[in-house]
């Protein structure tokens, strides 16, 4: 694994100087939607307050980040400040050279109680280069009012295969991660084996397989926001997406909607500062990022989008959602009752083989 050198620590209190001797743009590179949204609300606009100063510029493309950023190193061309980024990502750009090493203990501040941000953040530390924000899910709803299903109701992700039970179309990522998983599960593969099951030619082949079930009645998106719409015109009866889509369709839109919790993907989502800033703008990335990822910032978040919050000691201070006055606690993935069995996902495994099984997958989508 590449490695770079350690961010400069910025002193502490540098980073606490409320405004800034010069005015700055900073380019922050996110996913869009209401994710993007609540942290515009919990981040952002507090800052900017602080700070008149600083002004954020959006960009919406998280899910081109490395190849992006892999192309803007080649042209020496680096047009981004900082990125919002799922954990395979930020070990593939760490592994490249495209992202800056953190020492999380010099550039955050530790928890309420003294606890450094380390210990705090715990094992959500997957990568050298990410700070981490949210822990979110990938997970499967389903409409509750499908006449052909009978009166049955999906009690497991297998249901996702399950034409004969649960007929109608479905929607699914149009990328290898947790399909594949998903596949081998409801194949018979234990959950403890499915990584290395998946590494093997012949377990690509079961999953694929397993998909091939589905195929033609699966409708795949790109963006979160498609299976969101889709199940709420009834053009889909079961699907997956990030569980803040579809808590946003079931409490604010009122959708027949309900999340099928069985086997929802865990998966990490942080920053990562790309390598190439200038000295200048790298210090006010970090200035905001010191803000950005405490304990009471990240509890805020939870305000705005059912994401559980990176920092253990975050996890108390989550209360209502901000306009719809509801406990955020019981709709995030991280809730017992939500997560009696999850799937835990292979951040390193997915940084090694992604790029041959996405080739793979669009291949298998294509025939």
């Amino acid at each position: 694994m590449k490695r770079l050198t350690k961010l400069v620590a910025v002193t502490c209190s540098s980073l606490l100087l409320a405004g800034s001797a010069w005015a700055i743009d900073l380019t922050v590179v996110s996913w869009g939607g209401a994710y993007s949204a609540s942290q515009v609300k919990a981040y952002h606009e507090p800052y900017m307050e602080l700070n008149p100063d600083v002004n954020f510029i959006y960009d919406e493309s998280a899910p081109e980040a490395v190849p992006k950023l892999r192309a803007m190193n080649e042209a020496g061309n680096l047009t981004w400040d900082l990125v919002d980024s799922i954990a395979s990502d930020a070990i593939r750009l760490c592994d490249e050279g495209l992202a800056i090493e953190v020492d999380i203990d010099e550039m955050l501040p530790p928890a309420p109680d003294g606890t450094p941000a380390s210990e705090d953040f715990g094992d959500l530390l997957v990568s050298d280069c990410i700070i981490p924000q949210i822990v979110y899910s990938t997970v499967a709803a389903y409409r509750t009012d499908v006449p052909e299903w009978e009166g049955r109701v999906p009690q497991d992700i297998c249901a996702m295969f399950d034409l004969e039970n649960f007929p109608g179309k479905r929607a699914l990522e149009k990328r290898p991660i947790n399909n594949m998983e998903w596949a081998l599960l409801c194949a018979g593969v234990a959950k403890g084996d499915v990584y290395d099951v998946l590494e093997t030619e012949e377990g690509q082949d079961l999953a694929f397989a397993t998909l091939d079930k589905i195929k033609d009645e699966t409708i795949w998106w790109s963006s979160a926001a498609e299976p969101r719409q889709q199940m709420a015109d009834n053009e889909i009866k079961l699907g997956s997406s990030y569980n803040g889509r579809w808590f946003d369709l079931i409490n604010v839109d009122g959708a027949p909607v309900e999340i099928l919790w069985d086997a929802q993907v865990f998966d990490i989502d942080g920053w990562v500062i790309p390598v190439g800033l200038t000295p200048e703008r790298q210090e006010a990335v970090v200035k905001f990022l010191h803000f950005a990822t405490d304990t009471q910032r990240l509890a805020d978040q939870a305000k705005f989008i059912s994401y559980g919050p990176a920092r253990m000691s975050s996890a108390p201070l989550v209360g209502k959602h901000e306009t719809l006055g509801i406990e955020m606690g019981p709709h995030l993935p991280t809730d017992p009752d939500n997560a009696k069995n999850i799937f835990v996902y292979n951040f390193e495994w997915w940084a090694d083989y992604r790029d041959d099984l996405d080739a793979k997958f669009q291949a298998w989508l294509a025939n």
